[in-house]
């Protein structure tokens, strides 16, 4: 029998409770603590009964789970994904979210970037979770960009006192109906437009029902009002709404401020020392995903919509100062080697922006500009390299640092965040240890979001446990080729279901919807 594989029991009788479930042996690792034990994790339900040295002798009819040689640890929460088209997939396939619990990830957020929900597809959302057949728990956010579009479209201008408060209107109802907090992308057009006053109006809303700001800042590199300035902005938005601050994906991206880090760490700590919850998820690679309409285009070229956006491209006048403002965008980038092209059945797919534009016969900025005209303006999916090592050691050595993907389609993070911090940052690089890894992963992303008995090895808190094989945890996604599922993991549990049993997909889905529930009187009845 291969560790990590159920040892069958002896039936339940009718009538008796549940069975107990041992996954006995293992090296534990409860999510919190610096050190581990060897001993037992007892399920009963969907809920963790024991644990410690000894905890399964006191259920000798369980059916026990060997994992000696294995790590017990905690189920990893994603606090960043894009994965809503999985969530809402055509299949049950689809549903099971794959990806993620092959990395042993049993809780994901979504509605991140600004992106995903507005009011109404909160309950929605949460509601589809909790019908059956989602693989990991799930939860969201307020999107500020579904709000914003939701009452300005794509449009570069500030609301009206009534659209503002129809803003915030929209923004109290999502968190009302169950979202963890205000998430922005300022980043990107037409998010971008906004004012800080804004966004620092809406915060206030999540504010008030127990929220948190998660923002992709909107700057993390030298576009528009710099890194610092950026991260003083987000920082800034939390004090004057009064609510915990969370970076998504915390990186110095670009030449102009590698090096950085440090003085990201810094602003970050002088806050924390002033007692403002200031936090952050990072994932393990040199190499962001974005779009070449998103990195390389003028935000003012963006404003309303993907259409406006063609319609400048074909225009002379209006295309000559796109170009012209594209070309220091590519520096900021890397460079055109440094833009590796995605877009599942185009031509272009896989190669560097160099070489396309090399076989093409035209300069990397025109063609750019082909293909997101051939894309329509919508976006253009890409992967560019734009980080340096250190400054990825140094962010993720700090205590407030969480494990996130930002998982994508077009980017091994999507399929490998969680076992290549492990196999790069662990057990290569030694950058943090396995406890830190762990607790990164689990306990300290669910304590930020107050998760209700989840990220800890503890008798009462919900059955979502992952069993691995510390020599054999490992990705297997490239950039070359991202969706190769990762290895390791011999069982995960989510709520008590085996969602993975010696190593494969058990087919079975055990995720449920969580929703943030704001203090009472702050939602109508």
């Amino acid at each position: 029998m291969l560790p990590g594989a159920a040892v069958a029991p002896a039936p339940t009788p009718q009538g008796a409770e549940p069975q107990a479930t041992v996954i006995a042996g293992g090296t534990i690792y409860d999510g919190s603590s610096a050190t581990p034990v060897t001993g037992d994790v007892v399920v009963i339900g969907d809920a963790i009964v024991a644990v410690g040295p000894g905890a399964g002798k006191r259920y000798p009819g369980a059916k026990v789970i060997d994992a000696r040689g294995l790590v017990i640890a905690p189920g990893f929460i994603d606090p960043h994904t894009h994965s809503d088209a999985l969530i809402w997939g055509k299949t049950p396939q689809e549903r099971l979210v794959a990806p993620w619990l092959m990395q042993g990830v049993t809780t994901i957020f979504t509605g991140v970037d600004g992106y995903g929900q507005g009011a109404g597809t909160v309950k929605a959302l949460l509601d589809h979770a909790d019908s059956g057949g989602i693989g990991p728990n799930v939860a969201t956010f307020v999107g500020f960009g579904a709000v914003r579009v939701k009452v300005l479209r794509n449009d570069d201008r500030a609301p009206t006192p009534a659209e503002l408060d129809q803003m915030k209107a929209l923004t109290a109802q999502g968190m009302c109906e169950g979202a963890f907090g205000l998430s922005t992308g300022l980043f990107y057009a037409p998010q971008s437009f906004s004012r800080t006053p804004e966004v620092i109006a809406l915060a206030q809303e999540a504010a008030k029902r127990g929220g948190i700001y998660d923002t992709h800042q909107r700057d993390e590199s030298s576009y528009s009002i710099g890194l610092m300035n950026s991260v003083a902005e987000a920082i800034e938005i939390g004090r004057a709404a009064g609510l915990p601050v969370h970076f998504a994906h915390i990186k110095a991206l670009g030449a102009d401020v590698h090096g950085k880090a440090g003085e990201i760490v810094a602003a970050v700590e002088a806050a924390r020392a002033k007692g403002q919850n200031v936090t952050a998820d990072q994932y393990p690679y040199e190499a962001s995903g974005s779009s070449l309409v998103a990195s390389l285009v003028p935000r003012w070229a963006q404003d309303g919509g993907a259409a406006a956006l063609v319609k400048r491209l074909e225009t002379p006048t209006d295309r000559a100062r796109i170009v012209a403002e594209m070309a220091p965008n590519l520096v900021r980038r890397g460079g055109a080697n440094a833009v590796l092209l995605r877009g599942a059945g185009q031509p272009w797919a896989g190669k560097r922006l160099d070489v396309v534009a090399a076989g093409w016969k035209v300069d990397p900025i025109e063609a750019a500009i082909r293909i997101i005209l051939a894309d329509q303006g919508r976006g253009s999916p890409i992967v560019s390299f734009n980080m340096i090592e250190p400054d990825i050691k140094l962010l993720m050595q700090q205590p407030w640092v969480m494990t996130g993907s930002d998982g994508s389609a077009g980017h091994p993070r999507m399929y490998g965040t969680f076992p290549t911090k492990y196999a790069k940052y662990v057990v290569t690089e030694k950058t943090i240890d396995l406890a830190t890894f762990i607790n990164s992963s689990t306990g300290r992303t669910a304590d930020f979001y107050k998760l209700d008995r989840r990220g800890h090895l503890r008798a009462g808190y919900f059955a979502d446990i992952v069993v691995f094989d510390p020599k054999a945890y490992r990705p297997r996604a490239t950039y070359l080729e991202p969706e190769l599922t990762s290895e390791g993991v011999r069982t995960l549990i989510v709520n008590g279901t085996a969602v993975i049993d010696g190593g494969k997909l058990t087919g079975k889905a055990g995720g449920k919807a969580i929703r943030h529930r704001p203090p009472a009187g702050a939602c109508p009845a």
